[in-house]
């Protein structure tokens, strides 16, 4: 299990900060405030240095959550490891092998957010891209039986991206800066 240093809880309080003004607050996810209101939410911070050891910290973290139910949803916070955000985005790929490979598919299912996250088609300052873009990097691993049944009961699913990708346009890109603690 992760030993947490003065450095792993000011990362931890970045996240829980996004994910409290952004994610939460902006009501990117209108999913997120349940599960962090009932604190069925892990933080972890991992020491991974490289794709391997992120690997083998993320089959850890599946291997939790298979054990403990009270873990709703898990951030996977790796703050030493894919900076660069095209080897993030090529690692994807690595994360579902792992859960095909450890036959999670359809269990679970990782969602991702970057400092640098950038949908395809988009131009790196785009303001739609911020909603993906986290202080630090990390893997987000979801129940997908509880990600179905959220969608099943929320009313309008499918306009969730359109409405986000709106609203970051309105705010502009210096604003979510500035929520997000980016001075880029």
């Amino acid at each position: 299990m992760n030993q947490h240093t003065t450095v792993d809880d000011a990362i931890v309080d970045s996240v829980r900060q996004w994910l409290t003004t952004m994610v939460v607050g902006l009501n990117l996810c209108p999913f997120a405030k349940r599960e962090l209101v009932k604190n069925r939410i892990r933080f972890s911070v991992t020491k991974a240095s490289s794709e391997s050891e992120l690997l083998h910290a993320l089959k850890d973290e599946l291997m939790l959550l298979d054990e403990d139910e009270s873990i709703e949803t898990t951030l996977l916070i790796h703050p030493h490891v894919l900076a660069d955000f095209r080897e993030y985005n090529d690692f994807l790929a690595e994360a579902d092998g792992l859960l095909d490979l450890l036959d999670r598919e359809g269990i679970y299912q990782v969602a991702s957010f970057h400092p640098d996250y950038q949908f395809g088609g988009t131009h790196p300052d785009d303001a739609e891209n911020y909603t993906n873009r986290s202080p630090v990097q990390m893997l987000h691993i979801l129940r997908e039986d509880s990600l179905e049944k959220a969608i099943d009961e929320y009313p309008d699913v499918e306009g969730i991206p359109e409405r986000n990708i709106a609203l970051m346009n309105e705010m502009g890109v210096e604003r979510l800066k500035a929520l997000l603690g980016l001075g880029r």
